[in-house]
């Protein structure tokens, strides 16, 4: 059974265990560089790129606003094409749903898609818990899997895993899965890959059940979209009977035309590539091609809430490229796990706090999970403003009070310290206030600079405990400009 992200710790407790793992950042290190490069250089391609971010930001803001026509719609193009529509408000329900689905096929057995949102829902213990075992085919995936691992990473689940790492875990847990692996197996990339695909052949080809997520879903016909890189995705889609997909809310476009909008700014922003290797599409059932019966469950769980949000609610235009994740410095030190959640660094950091609530130590945690420098928004292709949402939701679990998460009212508890914060920051605002007493306490505080310590006492220990002190200046500003320009300007 693969692990489970309930329980976690906070970010801060979890990140400084994974900041001192030398090996962690190695992994991190390397890959998230490598692919943040090549995803610069495919972008440079493109003259009109940041034309296409803000039509990519426009409309997934005009489908948001019209979510409940778009949705409506999307169920009656489904039905009219032989599918089946279930709506799941958590993801209790989707988890119920898909396992009643597959029992009801008599299969025991089902390969899966790369699904983030099946992560989110814990869905393969569901399964589990109701004799269902389902295989993870995508390679990072089922590198996870067999790990009895968690995703680190939302286009490369196994980033934190290196060559050395997956060999040896192919050796030994494919066997208890399936086909063994190859005997002398080592840790070259392509016998690496062979290995996966030799374990996955079988099961694609014996799979009666397939479950899966979706990039993308056109409201005006009831298409699915996946996009992947391996084919395990096309497999999974055409071969098995029964097509279950489960899918958020956010996940639906208009028409067609949107569509192209995203099939050219997700590729360059995720493997930049100018166009993925396969692009499965499909509508419903169509007589001797594909799945007989497939069902779409949509999914909400915690999504109508961060609609509910004018500032939050720009996380539900995230496609899901990894972008934010290959540039911020925090994840790339700290590692996804540190985030608790199947949606890791900075977009995982507004998403699974508005989708989860903030009431819980881990999710208050996670808006503070970042340094504000702005590169994740530089380098969003829906133009996603994640340190404004940070900041918004920082101030949310700092004043605590109320909020409505997935329609239950739950009272947030301030964060402790921070009312140490909000006493200072009065204290702040009584003396701006009062220039007197600001420029006497400025004096008091030059007086004493030789006393200034290397380290703060107090809830400041831990801000001076990974960083010194800024030293501060011979001479305090108002001296200075008394001394230097006394005789020619007012002292401010």
């Amino acid at each position: 059974m693969t692990g489970t992200f309930l329980g976690m710790p906070a970010f801060p407790r979890a990140a400084a265990a994974s900041t001192r793992d030398r090996r962690l950042r190695g992994n991190l290190r390397h890959a998230t560089r490598t692919i943040r490069d090549k995803r610069a250089r495919a972008v440079a391609e493109l003259s009109d790129w940041q034309r296409l971010r803000a039509a990519g930001a426009a409309v997934k803001d005009r489908t948001l606003r019209h979510l409940d026509h778009y949705l409506e719609q999307l169920e009656r193009a489904v039905t009219a094409a032989g599918g089946t529509v279930h709506w799941a408000a958590d993801a209790a329900e989707a988890n119920r749903i898909v396992t009643g689905l597959v029992l009801a096929t008599g299969e025991r057995e089902a390969v899966k898609v790369k699904s983030m949102v099946t992560q989110e829902t814990g869905l393969n213990a569901a399964l589990e818990e109701a004799g269902i075992r389902a295989y993870e085919t995508d390679l990072a995936e089922l590198i996870v899997q067999l790990g009895d691992d968690l995703p680190s990473h939302i286009l490369v689940p196994a980033i934190h895993r290196n060559r050395g790492e997956i060999r040896d875990i192919f050796r030994e847990r494919m066997g208890s899965w399936g086909r063994p692996a190859p005997e002398g197996l080592t840790d070259r990339p392509a016998e690496l890959a062979e290995a996966a695909r030799l374990h996955l052949r079988e099961k694609f080809l014996r799979a009666r059940v397939g479950i899966s997520g979706a990039n993308f879903m056109v409201a005006e016909t009831g298409t699915l979209v996946v996009v992947e890189s391996e084919g395990n995705g096309r497999m999974c889609l055409t071969l098995p009977e029964t097509l279950i997909s489960v899918a958020g809310i956010e996940k639906v476009v208009p028409t067609w035309r949107d569509l192209e909008i995203f099939l050219q700014l997700l590729p360059r922003s995720s493997t930049a590539e100018r166009m993925n290797p396969y692009t499965s599409m499909w509508t419903g059932t169509t007589d001797g091609d594909g799945p007989r019966d497939f069902h779409l469950v949509l999914l909400d769980n915690g999504r109508t809430d961060a609609l509910a949000d004018t500032v939050g609610r720009q996380a539900l235009r995230c496609i899901r490229c990894s972008a934010c994740l290959n540039v911020c410095p925090v994840y790339e030190r700290a590692g996804g796990h540190a985030y608790g959640s199947a949606y890791p660094g900075p977009i995982g950091a507004i998403l699974t706090p508005q989708l989860r609530g903030v009431g819980s130590a881990l999710d208050a945690s996670l808006p503070y999970a970042s340094s504000l420098c702005g590169a994740c928004y530089d380098v969003c292709p829906v133009a996603i403003n994640i340190p404004e949402v940070l900041v918004h939701l920082r101030e949310r679990v700092a004043e605590g009070g109320e909020v409505t998460v997935r329609g239950t009212r739950t009272r947030i508890r301030p964060a402790r310290g921070h009312a140490a914060e909000r006493a200072a920051m009065r204290a702040a605002a009584w003396a701006f206030d009062h220039p007197r007493a600001l420029r006497a306490g400025q004096r008091l505080a030059g007086r004493a600079r030789r006393l200034q310590p290397r380290r703060l006492p107090g809830p400041g220990r831990a801000w001076t405990a990974s960083r010194d002190l800024p030293r501060l200046p011979a001479e305090p500003f108002r001296d200075w400009w008394q001394r230097t320009r006394g005789d020619r300007h007012d002292q401010p």
